[in-house]
Order: structure tokens, then C-alpha cells, then sequence
């Protein structure tokens, strides 16, 4: 596997900022990694990508992206993770070329099974609230225990260590992290998140 997903499944928690302020979002990143979170989906302006990309320490994902054209500003602005909210097969030609790992969104068994048979190292199971939380992921991954899924949606900290016991080999939070909060909240909200995952062993 690629350092990215390798880090994302060391650390268990994969954050997500999606802002339209690019100074919002630069400043969200700053606090995610100030609270141990290295890699980061931005689904914010180019410029967000390209100034967050050249933070030390840390990996950025491109999300939101559906189109070719997308994928290809992404990786230009120093992403180095191409993340879809969709099962967008074609995605897939653009990760082989670039050599840059993709993530899948998927809902259903078959669409989750879909993006392991196009080598989806980590399907993004979206949105994971509204489809029963920590049960779905076990019932899920009780006949395909084989797929590597990330949960993901209106993930609270209180549903890190059942979704992660479920199976879940990561989870995405974003809104939950920062939203109605200051830089320190940011921050402290983020370390609770990392040290929740962190007493999950694998």
C-alpha cells in the first residue's frame, strides 16, 4: 500500500474539511495536524489544496472530485490522494497514470464490492449515519471481511471505538471536529478523536 493509506489505517482517523474560505480551511488544517491528524481531505478552493499540501507533515487528499479535470488540478496542486464522493469507475485510469491513490464512495454491498475490484485500497461507506452506523459496517463486512472500509458522515466521537470494533479500519470526521468552534476547540476536539482511535487495537 501507498504511505498515504498506510497512515491513514496507522492512525485510524482520516479528517475532512469542507469550506469554501480558503483561509478557514488553511486554518482548520493547521489545527487538525496541531491535533495529530496527518491526512486531510480538503474540499475547498485550489489554493486551499496547494498551500495545505506544503505544511510539513502532512498528506492531502483531493475530495469532491468527479471529473477527470478535477483529479488532474488536484494532483497539480499537491494532493496526493484522489477521493471521490461517488462510485466514479473512470477515476480509477486517472490514480493508475498518476500513480495516486483513490478512494470510492459507496453505500451499498455491490457498489463496496465494485471498488475493491478496481483496487480501492479504502472504501469511503458514506453516509454512515443514515445507514445504521457500527451494525451496517458489521453487516457489511461479515461476508466481504476482505474490504478495507472507511465510515464516514456525521461521525461523533462516541461512535469512533464502535465503528472501529465493528471492523472499520478508519474513520472520517470533519464537520464535527470544527464547525462553531475556535482554533483550541479545534484542536482539543481533534486530540479526543485521535486518542478515542488510538485505544482501539487492531
Amino acid at each position: 500500500m501507498s504511505e498515504v493509506i498506510n497512515q491513514i489505517i496507522k492512525s485510524k482517523i482520516y479528517g475532512i474539511i469542507r469550506e469554501d474560505n480558503t483561509q478557514k480551511a488553511i486554518e482548520i488544517a493547521h489545527a487538525y495536524l496541531e491535533g495529530g491528524i496527518k491526512v486531510i481531505e480538503v474540499n475547498s478552493t485550489i489554493e486551499a489544496v496547494k498551500k495545505i499540501s506544503s505544511l510539513e507533515g502532512v498528506f492531502v487528499a483531493q475530495g469532491g472530485v468527479i471529473t477527470s479535470q478535477q483529479a488532474h488540478l488536484g494532483i497539480e496542486a499537491g494532493a496526493k490522494l484522489l477521493v471521490s464522493p461517488i462510485l466514479q469507475m473512470g477515476l480509477a485510469k486517472v490514480s493508475s497514470a498518476y500513480k495516486i491513490p483513490l478512494i470510492l464512495s459507496a453505500t451499498t454491498p455491490n457498489e463496496a464490492y465494485s471498488a475493491w475490484k478496481v483496487r480501492v485500497p479504502i472504501i469511503k461507506i458514506f453516509p454512515i449515519k443514515d445507514l445504521g452506523g457500527a451494525t451496517y459496517i458489521e453487516d457489511l463486512l461479515r461476508p466481504m471481511s476482505f474490504l478495507n472500509v472507511m465510515p464516514c458522515g456525521s461521525v461523533k466521537t462516541e461512535h469512533i471505538a464502535p465503528l472501529l470494533k465493528a471492523g472499520a479500519k478508519a474513520v472520517g470526521m470533519g464537520r464535527e471536529l470544527y464547525v462553531d468552534k475556535n482554533y483550541e476547540q479545534i484542536v482539543q476536539s481533534t486530540k479526543d478523536a485521535v486518542k478515542e482511535a488510538s485505544c482501539i487495537s487492531d
